[in-house]
C-alpha cells in the first residue's frame, strides 16, 4: 500500500474592502497629479517658457535643502520658529478657553468684552506685526505675540460657538436634580463644546505657524521666514523654494498630529471630523 498526502488547502487571499480600495485609488490619484505638476514644471522651466527667477527647476530644490541641512541653517531656524508658533499657539489656547468660557456664561463679561473683540477681530492681525515688534522687540518676543494674536480668534469663537450651543433640555434635567452651575459646565457643557474647541486649534495651529513666520518677516535674525527672506534678497529662488517645502511638510504634520489629538480625545464622538 501506498501512503496518500493530502495536498494542503492554500490559504484565502485576503481582498481589500471597498474603503481600502478607495483610500489606494485616492493615494494613486494623488501621487500621479503630484507627479505630473513637477514634470510640467520642469519642462517649462527647462525650455525657457517660464523664467527660472520665477520658478526654480524642481530638481535643484534637493540640492538647496540638502546645503541647508549640511550647513545646520535648517535645523537651528526650524527650531526657533516651532518654538515661536509653540509659545504662541500655547498662549492663545489659554487666553481664548478662559475668555471664551467667561463670554459664553457671564453676560455681563459678553456685553462689555465681546464688542471690543469684534472690533478686533474685523482688524487684519498681520498689520499688527510692525506694532508688537516696537512693543516685544526684535527677539522671540515679538514672534509668539503676533503667533498668538493671529491664532487666538479661531480658538475663541468656537469656545464661545461650542459652549453655547448645548440643547437647553439636557441643562434642565441636571437644573432639576439640583446641579449647580459648575456641574452644568463640566458635565454638559464643556463636553458638547468639546468638538467645536478642537475644530478651532486645528486652525488656530496653522494660524500659529504663520504668525510665527510673519513676525520673522517684518524683522528677525532667526527662524524660517528669515531663511526666506534673506534667500529671497540673494535671488536664491531654489533656496525659498526649499524652505517652503520644509514648512509645507512640518504644516502637514503638525495638523496631522492635531487630528490624531482629536480622535484620542473624542472618541466618543467618531464621526465628528
Amino acid at each position: 500500500m501506498t501512503a496518500t498526502t493530502e495536498a494542503s488547502p492554500l490559504p484565502p487571499k485576503r481582498r481589500l474592502s471597498n474603503a481600502q480600495r478607495q483610500v489606494v485609488s485616492d493615494l494613486a490619484l494623488t501621487a500621479t497629479l503630484c507627479v505630473s505638476a513637477i514634470a510640467t514644471w520642469q519642462a517649462l522651466v527647462s525650455f525657457g517658457i517660464v523664467s527660472r527667477l520665477v520658478l526654480p527647476l524642481p530638481s535643484s530644490i534637493p540640492a538647496s535643502l540638502a546645503s541647508l541641512i549640511d550647513s545646520g541653517a535648517l535645523l537651528d531656524n526650524l527650531l526657533t520658529t516651532l518654538a515661536e508658533a509653540a509659545a504662541g499657539f500655547t498662549i492663545a489656547t489659554g487666553i481664548g478657553l478662559a475668555l471664551g468660557a467667561l463670554i459664553a456664561e457671564f453676560r455681563v463679561v459678553e456685553r462689555i468684552v465681546y464688542p471690543y473683540l469684534i472690533a478686533l477681530q474685523t482688524m487684519p492681525k498681520i498689520a499688527l506685526a510692525p506694532l508688537l515688534l516696537v512693543w516685544f522687540g526684535f527677539g522671540l518676543g515679538s514672534k509668539i505675540a503676533v503667533a498668538a494674536v493671529i491664532s487666538l480668534f479661531p480658538i475663541l469663537v468656537n469656545t464661545i460657538a461650542g459652549l453655547k450651543s448645548c440643547e437647553p433640555g439636557r441643562l434642565d434635567v441636571l437644573r432639576a436634580l439640583g446641579a449647580g452651575r459648575w456641574d452644568c459646565f463640566r458635565l454638559v457643557k464643556l463636553p458638547n463644546a468639546l468638538p467645536f474647541v478642537f475644530a478651532g486649534l486645528s486652525t488656530a495651529v496653522m494660524f500659529a505657524l504663520t504668525g510665527a513666520l510673519v513676525g520673522e518677516f517684518v524683522g528677525s535674525t532667526q527662524g524660517l521666514g528669515y531663511l526666506i527672506v534673506q534667500a529671497n534678497n540673494l535671488m536664491d529662488i531654489p533656496g525659498v523654494f526649499a524652505v517652503l517645502a520644509v514648512l509645507c511638510v512640518v504644516g502637514t504634520a503638525i495638523f496631522g498630529a492635531m487630528q490624531f489629538a482629536r480622535r484620542k480625545v473624542l472618541y466618543w464622538a467618531p464621526n465628528e471630523e
